[in-house]
């Protein structure tokens, strides 16, 4: 049996033993109070796993995007027919035709990147409803110049509550670098869609 002597020695010696950093750990009772460190990445990790059962793989996570996308322009497009009296897709053409004060539907394809037959509607309802202004080409008349009306100029100036507000805001978050990524991959899109249904009519 130790001695009172004996028993302090020892727990000098136990002391002693103990190195620095343990010490500091055990002086800190908070660390104890505290999340574990074990608690902490099983957290991280369960955060993870949560994140990876939540996605459907890059093609179908791309298509939701899209999906997600596509919705958000309809419905907007819907809202400025009813308050501007235009949608989206024929306040982009007004746009490009202020652009170039006046231009034929064939160059307006082309910018849009569509089919001619495909603008035919858009463009009679913006003459219908005083929009654009249509004449025959001096020089072809054939084929049909469209330009803007006073009407057409006043939807022009316009920029709250549009398609191109909403992107304007969006696209200043990113850098042009990053813009033009983007712009490049939704054109190879269009274009891979535009060449199945080509390929899906000569099969008819």
């Amino acid at each position: 049996m130790r001695t009172g002597r004996g028993v302090h020695a020892a727990k000098r010696i136990d002391t002693q033993l103990v190195s620095p950093q343990t010490k500091w750990l055990a002086s800190r009772r908070d660390w104890t109070a505290g999340p574990s460190s074990c608690s902490i990445v099983h957290s991280l990790s369960e955060t993870r796993a949560k994140r990876a059962e939540a996605s459907l793989g890059q093609i179908l996570d791309f298509m939701s995007a899209l999906w997600s996308l596509n919705h958000g322009l309809g419905s907007l497009s819907k809202r400025m027919d009813l308050r501007l009296g235009v949608t989206g897709p024929q306040r982009l053409v007004v746009r490009i035709v202020g652009h170039f004060s006046e231009v034929s539907a064939g160059r307006l394809a082309s910018i849009l990147r569509v089919h001619p037959s495909t603008l035919t509607g858009v463009l009679r309802r913006l003459v219908q409803r005083r929009v654009l202004r249509r004449r025959a080409d001096p020089a072809d008349a054939r084929r049909a110049l469209f330009s803007l009306t006073p009407l057409g100029r006043s939807l022009d100036r316009l920029r709250a509550g549009t398609v191109e507000a909403v992107i304007s805001r969006a696209l200043r978050r990113f850098r042009p670098a990053e813009t033009a990524v983007a712009e490049r991959v939704l054109a190879s899109l269009a274009r891979a869609l535009e060449r199945e249904v080509a390929g899906a009519r000569r099969r008819r």
